[in-house]
């Protein structure tokens, strides 16, 4: 693992626990002493701890950041993530320890829309289960209802979550598929209900309304499980579920339960309760089930400005400015 050092200067020690663009990493050079992990795979917890003893920032993607780390980096004053998400971080934990936490919000909300209109269109059209049907030499003349699949444009999409990415999804919907749009969220937001029409239901009169369920809320006490049987058995049966947020948040024996029972017409999944998820998973072996590799973001101009955000918020922080992306509750 090699070092960089400038002799002369008072810049910040950091470990780069994670590979980053040569873009990135030559940015960071320019501001800060590295350490990197220099494997693609993630680096192994004890490896992580044995790096931190000297850093005082810390670049990395995933991996609890809580009080046996922190008693392992006693000079580390923030920990910049390269994802949305930071439920891996010990709040209680960094505020006892005035370390300052950051995330990458908004340079991926594009993206990931994209994919969720992607999961939606592909379980409605069942485009995955037909495309094997083709490849496996099952297509012949006369078949009709048996392809049948549910139309997307004009139907009501419900999202549970209505942030950045809740809003590019309806946007989609609403301009590009003619979709009526209603949300669920901890706070209205009048401007999106003016400029997308959009109607601000209970969360169990969304589930009962919707022909299109997007769930894109963050994973918390709250919302861990949040979506269980009681709630798939509210759904219409030709109602399809989406899932880009976080695995937990949905009760997965229940999701398997729910479409083993046909309460609804199928499922898209980019995120499960344990990733990767085991091949023998039931969900895995539902034909009405797309399911991928948490791939939300994953295009490399949104990796390289995700890497690149969190670079500039660990710059900015180590030199005491503020990051633009600070996390809420460590503000």
């Amino acid at each position: 693992m090699p070092k960089r050092e400038e002799r002369g200067t008072l810049k910040p020690n950091i470990f780069i626990a994670r590979s980053v663009p040569p873009e990135v990493e030559a940015y960071l050079g320019e501001h800060c002493t590295y350490t990197k992990w220099e494997q693609e795979e993630p680096i192994p917890r004890d490896k992580l701890l044995a790096n931190l003893r000297e850093a005082e920032g810390l670049l990395i993607s995933g991996g609890k950041i809580d009080a046996e780390l922190l008693e392992h980096a006693p000079r580390l004053r923030a920990v910049s993530t390269i994802s949305v998400g930071y439920n891996n971080f010990d709040i209680k934990a960094m505020k006892a320890r005035g370390v300052i936490g950051t995330n990458t919000p908004d340079v991926l909300n594009d993206t990931v829309a994209d994919l969720i209109f992607g999961l939606m269109l592909a379980v409605a059209r069942r485009i995955p289960e037909m495309d094997r049907y083709v490849k496996e030499g099952n297509w012949k003349r006369g078949d009709d209802k048996t392809l049948f699949g549910l139309d997307v444009h004009g139907k009501k999409l419900g999202i549970i979550g209505m942030g950045s990415i809740g809003e590019a999804v309806a946007r989609r919907a609403k301009f590009g598929f003619s979709m009526n749009i209603a949300y669920h969220n901890r706070n209205r937001k009048p401007d999106v209900e003016t400029a997308l029409e959009a109607e601000y239901p209970s969360l169990q009169e969304l589930l009962q309304t919707s022909d299109f369920i997007v769930l894109m809320t963050p994973l918390t006490p709250e919302t861990k499980g949040m979506i269980g049987y009681d709630e798939f058995k509210l759904m219409k049966r030709t109602a399809i579920f989406i899932n880009a947020s976080r695995g937990a948040t949905v009760d997965e024996q229940a999701m398997v339960r729910a479409l083993q029972e046909g309460l609804i017409f199928g499922a898209g999944l980019d995120v499960f309760e344990h990733e990767p998820v085991s091949p023998d998973h039931p969900l895995l072996h539902m034909p009405n089930v797309v399911t991928l590799p948490h791939i939300g973001s994953a295009t490399a101009q949104t990796r390289l400005e995700m890497a690149m955000l969190a670079a500039e918020n660990l710059v900015a922080a180590l030199q005491g400015h503020a990051p633009s992306s600070l996390v809420q509750e460590l503000r």
